[in-house]
């Protein structure tokens, strides 16, 4: 099955959230081709949550999971962790409020 490049997809999900006036910014810029996506989103609160990509072998899909969640130095700790094992990453911030970021809906697994 063809795969879409990273860069296309964080481009696409920057247009959805533009589109529905959610702040959002490449903090790292991965690997073009096959980086991953790590989503950070930030509420604004000093709470932020970190969201990853996961793929289940049972049912054959991509879901997003929750990486971290807490005290926004703590999720940012996480994220730096994460970007230490794998230089390709990508790293989306999300800014809202709301707490929302789109990433269940249809089209972003």
């Amino acid at each position: 099955m063809a795969r879409l490049t990273a860069e296309f997809w964080v481009q696409a999900y920057l247009a959805r959230l533009r589109f529905q006036d959610i702040p959002a910014f490449v903090t790292a810029h991965g690997d073009n081709t096959a980086g991953a996506v790590l989503v950070k989103l930030n509420t604004l609160d000093g709470q932020a949550q970190a969201f990853h990509r996961t793929y289940d072998l049972m049912s054959g899909n991509r879901t997003w999971d929750q990486l971290a969640k807490g005290d926004e130095p703590d999720v940012d700790a996480s994220i730096r962790r994460q970007q230490a094992f794998d230089p390709d990453l990508w790293v989306i911030e999300v800014e809202d409020r709301q707490g929302r970021h789109l990433l269940d809906e249809p089209g972003l697994e």
